[in-house]
């Protein structure tokens, strides 16, 4: 086996023997060829398109699951998987019937294996390192995990019936275009980009699916104890789920608690209304041995997140949706159908209370529309300087001891720095006592990972309302920690907004080869982190930008300060597109097309707003 896509992968550079997050080599060979064959199922879609023709809704959520299944700490259960490829190659041959041109189809459109026993050996063929050349294979592998994150929050708002055809469509396309071995290079970049912009459309649809079910978030405070009565543990991000349990258990004696990024549900008025959901057990998936069988109760997990289980837990574990484990009971059920939870909830009624942990509380709920009614006091704390800086702690959390640099890093944060936050990350520092400026909390939670749209709305808003010219010039900056694919398409969809200077840790993709892992570091100023703390907060704090002046190359003007092209160009430089114009200064330009520099600098200056401008 070979896999690198998460950042626990072995040495940094790819696990071989069997996967860090517990999958073996055979659950990773059913993934290559259910990745193989779901290629082939979007080529044959396509191509069908192509020709005029329509498609029928079934594949695309096949696809979608087909991406979401192979997610890490998803599925592992080997025979699920075979079943889902051979459902994928029916599916493959329904559509193709309709196709008329196949000249140009790969193999992965015709594929016919005898019996599921040649899988394992077509595995071995078209696995991640079937691609040759490293820096192809990293710029393709960029793009497919930006799908599968893309392909999870897609399932979210499936599965509350408000999915985006625009997104089956774009993932069927791309997945299509991976199986061209003519896309290459820069391409392949440009396509990743792509994927972050479907990324916010994709975040911004599941906003609007999770609001509109649930009520648009308020800030909560969740307790983190425990009461008397038997519970139910529900961990993932399936807010559907949830809600279904906790209808179902109503009245039945058994209480119900969040685990990891499931702590987000407090906050939605239609899931807080329900008093059976009485509290937040543990912290971030990767605690779940420890935290799962102090809890003596049953577990559901609805999504992503899964650790192999204990014995000593594991008759007490449930999965439903995309997660699945061999010999973990499954809770079936598609969309818009309401699930049995019967089961779980009988076996609840015959264990003890959970285990006490920790007490006290916690806060949620600081989605963007409440982030937006308290705009007026954060714009005020801004003016007056008691806030100076707003820092993304956002993405996951992980079992390395390296992560606990982010809860230094939280302490160390000077007093004026607010920290806005998303995902399973915030366990590293949520239960700090950062305090608070004028009321303001120091530490403002959004959600789960997928509520990471809440935080870049904050930073627009922000741009907005300091009339900055860029998303860049905003008291906004970026130390993010990652783990998986999801977290990839948060990083493309920031950098499909151009944001700049993202610190990204605790240490680079091991699938960003060092060509491509260069691109993105000189075309949008990404940095690592040392962790040296108080270093990294003084580099990540830093506003030094050397001053617009007369030797400014025209390029890197552009780079930093996207917005100066237009000015330029209103101001007579009309070639800032051309490659030579961007090896230029302003005063080289400017002589070239018998301007002043002191106009250009001083129409700079004017239309950058605050940016420093030396006009001399």
């Amino acid at each position: 086996m070979f896999c690198y896509q998460c950042q626990e992968t072995a040495a940094g550079t790819g696990c071989t023997e069997c996967g860090m997050c517990g999958k073996t080599p055979e659950v990773a060979a059913m993934q290559d060829v259910l990745l193989y064959v779901t290629k082939g199922l979007c080529e044959a879609l396509c191509q069908c398109r192509a020709e005029g023709k329509k498609t029928p809704s079934e594949p695309d959520r096949l696809v979608t699951e087909n991406l979401f299944l192979t997610v890490t700490n998803v599925c592992f259960d080997a025979d699920y998987l075979r079943d889902r490829i051979a459902l994928t190659m029916d599916m493959r041959d329904e559509v193709l019937e309709n196709v008329q041109v196949r000249l140009l189809l790969s193999e992965a459109v015709t594929w016919q294996p005898a019996d599921p026993s040649e899988y394992e050996a077509k595995a071995a063929e078209i696995g991640v390192l079937a691609e040759q050349d490293e820096d192809e294979r990293s710029a393709r592998e960029l793009v497919m995990y930006g799908l599968k994150g893309l392909a999870a929050y897609s399932y979210h708002a499936d599965v509350l019936g408000a999915g985006d055809e625009r997104l089956a469509e774009f993932m069927e396309r791309m997945l299509a275009m991976l199986n061209d071995d003519q896309v290459s290079g820069g391409q392949l970049i440009s396509c990743a980009l792509e994927v972050g912009n479907y990324g916010m459309l994709a975040m911004s649809t599941l906003n609007k699916a999770n609001t509109e079910a649930y009520g648009n978030p308020v800030a909560t405070k969740v307790d983190i104890g425990v009461g008397k009565n038997p519970g139910i543990l529900v961990s993932g991000h399936d807010l559907r789920d949830l809600e279904m349990l906790l209808e179902q258990t109503q009245g039945t004696g058994v209480d119900v608690y969040t685990h990891g990024e499931m702590l987000a549900a407090h906050g939605y008025p239609e899931l807080k209304k329900y008093p059976n959901l009485v509290a937040n057990y543990g912290g971030a998936w990767h605690e779940q041995t420890k935290e799962f069988e102090s809890f003596n109760g049953p577990i559901l997990l609805t999504t992503n997140c899964l650790v192999p289980p204990k014995d000593s837990y594991k008759d007490r574990l449930y999965t439903t949706g995309v997660v699945h484990y061999p010999g973990v009971k499954h809770i079936d059920g598609t969309y818009g159908e309401t699930k049995d939870f019967s089961a779980i909830i009988k076996q609840a009624k015959q264990c003890a209370a959970p285990t006490e942990l920790e007490t006290g509380s916690v806060t949620t709920g600081f989605g963007m529309n409440q982030i937006f009614e308290v705009f007026d006091k954060l714009g005020e704390a801004i003016k007056a300087g008691k806030i100076k800086k707003f820092v993304v702690m956002a993405g996951c959390d992980g079992r390395h001891n390296t992560r606990e640099y982010y809860t230094e890093f939280a302490k160390e944060l000077p007093e004026d720095t607010v920290i806005l936050t998303a995902g399973c990350a915030k366990y590293r520092y949520n239960k700090l006592n950062l305090g608070d400026i004028d009321g303001i909390p120091r530490v403002i939670d959004a959600g789960q990972c997928n509520d990471c749209y809440s935080l870049i709305m904050t930073a627009l808003k922000l741009q907005e309302v300091l009339n900055a010219p860029d998303i860049n010039h905003v008291p906004v900056v970026y130390n993010i920690s990652w783990y998986e694919q999801k977290a990839v398409l948060v990083l493309l969809t920031l950098l499909s907004l151009d944001v700049r200077r993202i610190h990204l840790g605790p240490t680079m993709p091991g699938f960003l080869s060092e060509v491509i892992g260069g691109l993105l570091i000189s075309n949008f100023k990404m940095g690592t982190i040392s962790g040296d703390v108080k270093a990294d907060i003084e580099k990540i704090l830093s506003d030094a930008r050397d001053p617009i002046s007369r030797t400014t190359i025209i390029g890197d003007l552009l780079q930093e300060y996207p917005a100066a092209g237009d000015i330029l160009i209103s101001l007579g430089l009309g070639c800032v597109g051309c490659g030579s114009a961007l090896t230029e200064s302003i005063e080289q330009a400017s002589v070239v097309h018998k301007l002043n520099p002191k106009t250009i600098l001083e129409g700079l200056k004017q239309g950058l707003g605050g940016v420093e401008v030396d006009v001399s």
